[in-house]
Order: C-alpha cells, then structure tokens, then sequence
C-alpha cells in the first residue's frame, strides 16, 4: 500500500512537470536505453522495449519485465485489460510510456500505458558470476543474467535448530505458495536469490527445484536480476551445473 501511494505521488507530481513545458509524453520519440538512465527519476519516459517475463495481471494492470539490446526496463503496474495481457508473450515490442521512478533501489517504470509494435526480441542470459558483490552489478539492473557453479549454501535454520537450503519468505514466516529464498556461494561469498512467487508458482519448475535443493548441491541460475535494497535475483531457471 505504501509502494502504491508514493507512486501515486510521483505520477501526480510528474504530470504537473509535464503540463509546464507542454509536452505529450504519448508523442515524444522513444528514448534510447542510454537516456533513459540519464534522465531524471519521476519524470516522463517513453522507451521500445520487448517482454522477457510477466509476472502479474491484476484489476487491468500487468507487471512485466523487459529489455533491448542495450538495457532492461521492470515495468510496474502498466495499464493493461486482461485480453491485451495474453498477448504480451516473450519477445513482443511494446511502445511503453510512463513515468521513472525508484523503490528501494530498483528503478522502475510505474503509471504506465503500452502500444504493440512489430517486432520480436528474446535476450541471452549473461553470466554475471564474476559481478556477484562488485559495484558494476547495478548497470545491469533487471536483465535477464544467469549465475553459474554457484554451491547451494544454507539460508538458515529450521524451527530445530537444523541448517536447511531455503526458506518460505525471507524469515521463513511462510508456507509453500509464497516466495522462496535461498542461498548459494561462489568462492567464499555466498548470496541470497529469490523465486518470486507470482513469476513463478508453486507448480512451476523453477519453484519445483529449489525446494528439491540440498546443501552442497551446484547449480546454475537464470532470472532477472530485480533489485531490493541490494541485488535480489528473481531465478527463473535452476539447473545442475555444467561441467
């Protein structure tokens, strides 16, 4: 409720700047990936972009993650019917105008419309194993990336004191249905991934194979890499490592 409602201040208060310098965001050219990073956050953006992954529908509006070949764009909360989100497939061009905003670090599209465009794009996962920890992990915020020979570590403790490889919710407050973390190390770093729950469900794959892991497992990871306060990879894929 509080993500919405700063958002809902941000939109406002992006209109405002708009009608000032008299401007129709919906008639503006499309920005290249590079000046959408420079501009300014809460004002109005228009960007090309394809769909990688949805993650929700809900009372006509989607969130969906996206990229070209430059960058990615998480689009939050875009005004769309429930018969226009079936056509929102992997790969589809869309014409996204709205507003730039962040939360928590991750920056987002938000107040968004869209317009299908000819075209089709699916992005490679790039291995950003060696990025894991650095600073230059951030310029690749909400790409689709992949992880690979990551060991499974343990998340934490069960309720008898036993190490286990994931949790439901992050304190492992939640039951099967809700997000899964877990943790796996490369060197002598370990990291904290994420399957969220309404990208990926409890009868999904993905959601199938973390709750399969056992410690010591080696795994490479594919997702989109969201950002919460820190990297909070949202994994798609979890596969054995390839040797």
């Amino acid at each position: 409720m509080k993500k919405q409602l700063a958002i809902l201040l941000t939109s406002v208060l992006a209109v405002g700047a708009l009608a000032c310098m008299n401007v129709s965001a919906e008639d503006a050219a499309p920005m290249t990936y590079a000046e959408y990073a420079e501009a300014e956050m809460d004002s109005p953006v228009v960007v090309e972009t394809y769909v990688q992954a949805k993650q929700s529908w809900w009372e006509d509006k989607a969130t969906v993650y996206t990229q070209d070949e430059d960058g990615a764009y998480f689009i939050y909360q875009m005004a769309c019917s429930e018969e226009d989100y079936e056509k929102l497939v992997e790969g589809q061009k869309i014409k996204v105008t709205g507003y730039k905003s962040e939360w928590s670090g991750e920056v987002e599209i938000v107040d968004a419309t869209f317009e299908l465009e000819d075209g089709n794009y699916i992005a490679e996962a790039k291995d950003v194993t060696e990025l894991l920890g650095k600073d230059e992990l951030i310029d690749l915020q909400n790409q689709r990336v992949s992880f690979k020979g990551m060991t499974v570590a343990a998340v934490g403790q069960d309720d008898d004191g036993n190490d286990v490889p994931f949790f439901y919710n992050w304190d492992n407050s939640g039951t099967q249905g809700d997000d899964l973390y877990f943790a796996a190390s490369v060197g002598d770093e370990t990291y904290t991934f994420t399957v969220e729950s309404y990208l990926c469900d409890k009868d999904s794959d993905v959601y199938k194979a973390v709750e399969a892991l056992a410690i010591g497992d080696v795994v490479d990871l594919e997702g989109f890499l969201y950002w919460y306060e820190g990297a909070n990879p949202h994994i798609t894929s979890v596969t054995p490592a390839e040797e």
